[in-house]
C-alpha cells in the first residue's frame, strides 16, 4: 500500500491511564494539535461511568471545546446505550464499541460477558447507524488476555462472527495489551478479513508494550488493513488490564512510513512538537523514540 489513514487516539486512550487528569482545555488543545498536525481521524473522548475512569468525566466538555473543522471526524468510544445517548448529544461524527475477546477481561472492563458485549453491540451499532454515525466495532485483548493467557484463533473467530453479524461500518483488532508479533497480526487479519462483510473498513489498534508495535504496523499496512490506530508521545492503557503500556507512537509511525514510501497525510514535525508539549503537560517521559531521538535527518 502506498497510503494509510492513521486514527489518532491520544486524547482518549492516550489519556484515559494516566494517574495526572489534564484540564478540559488542554484535551482540546491536543485534539487542535492533532488536527492541525493533519489528523482526520480523531478519538477525542470516551462516555463511560466517570467513576471508573475519572480521565474521561469532562467528554461533553471536551467536545463542546474541539475546533470543528470539514474533513475531520471525531469518535467517542462507548459501552452501553447510556454512553450512546451522551455521545449523540455531544454530536460526535463516530462511535467505538468494545467487545473484549475474553470473559476475563470483557467482565472487568465492562461488567459483561463477551457473547453479552456482542449482543450490546448489535444493538448499539443498529441505533448509531440509524442516527446517522459511522460505527466501529474494536474487538480488545484480540492477541492475548493478560488475565487468560494466549486468545486462540479459534475463540477470535467466534467473537469476529458475532461482530459482524453487528453489522458495524468497520472493526478493528486491539493489540491491548502489546503481545502481538508481525506474523500473528498477518494472520488474524486474514481471519478479520474473512468474517466481515464485503466493505466493511478494517482497522488495527496496537499497544507497543513490547517494543514491536512499529513492525505490527507494518505487518498490518502489507496485509491490506484501512486504518491504524496510533498515539501522540506513545501515550495510552487500559485502566483494567495489568501493565498494558502506551499505544504506538504517532510519530514513531511517520518517520516509519515516510522513509518506506507510505504517505499518511501527517507532519512530522508538528508531531514530534506536539509529543514535547504533551509530555510537559503530563509531567513524565513519553516513551515515543522519535520525540528523543528526532528524525533522520536532522
Amino acid at each position: 500500500m502506498s497510503a494509510v489513514q492513521i486514527c489518532e487516539v491520544s486524547p482518549r486512550d492516550g489519556l484515559q491511564n494516566e494517574s495526572v487528569v489534564l484540564s478540559t482545555e488542554v484535551k482540546a488543545a491536543l485534539v487542535e494539535r492533532a488536527v492541525a498536525a493533519g489528523a482526520r481521524r480523531v478519538e477525542a473522548v470516551s462516555f463511560v461511568n466517570p467513576q471508573r475512569v475519572p480521565q474521561m468525566a469532562d467528554a461533553e466538555a471536551v467536545m463542546a471545546a474541539v475546533p470543528r473543522v470539514e474533513g475531520v471526524s471525531y469518535s467517542g468510544l462507548v459501552m452501553n446505550r447510556r454512553g450512546l445517548d451522551r455521545a449523540l448529544a455531544a454530536e460526535v461524527d463516530e462511535v467505538n464499541l468494545v467487545v473484549v475477546a475474553t470473559d476475563t477481561f470483557c467482565l472487568r472492563n465492562q461488567g459483561t460477558t463477551t457473547v453479552q458485549a456482542c449482543d450490546a453491540a448489535r444493538d448499539l451499532v443498529a441505533a448509531a447507524r440509524e442516527a446517522g454515525l459511522f460505527t466501529t466495532v474494536t474487538v480488545g485483548a484480540s492477541f492475548g488476555c493478560p488475565f487468560e493467557g494466549e486468545v486462540s484463533a479459534d475463540r477470535l473467530d467466534e467473537v469476529l462472527r458475532r461482530v459482524a453479524d453487528a453489522g458495524p461500518d468497520e472493526v478493528a483488532l486491539a493489540d491491548t495489551i502489546g503481545v502481538a508479533v508481525p506474523a500473528e497480526v498477518s494472520t488474524r487479519l486474514t481471519l478479520l478479513d474473512d468474517r466481515v462483510v464485503p466493505g466493511t473498513r478494517t482497522r488495527l489498534h496496537l499497544h507497543d508494550t513490547r517494543s514491536t508495535g512499529v513492525a505490527n504496523a507494518l505487518a498490518g499496512v502489507a496485509s491490506g488493513v484501512d486504518v491504524l490506530d496510533a498515539s501522540i508521545g506513545g501515550t495510552g492503557g487500559c485502566p483494567f488490564a495489568p501493565n498494558a503500556t502506551g499505544n504506538v507512537a504517532t510519530e514513531d509511525l511517520i518517520y516509519t512510513f515516510e522513509r518506506s514510501g507510505i504517505t499518511t497525510g501527517l507532519s512530522l514535525t508538528s508531531l514530534i512538537e506536539s509529543a514535547e508539549w504533551l509530555q510537559a503537560e503530563i509531567g513524565r517521559r513519553l516513551p515515543s523514540a522519535l520525540l528523543h531521538a528526532g528524525p533522520f535527518p536532522g
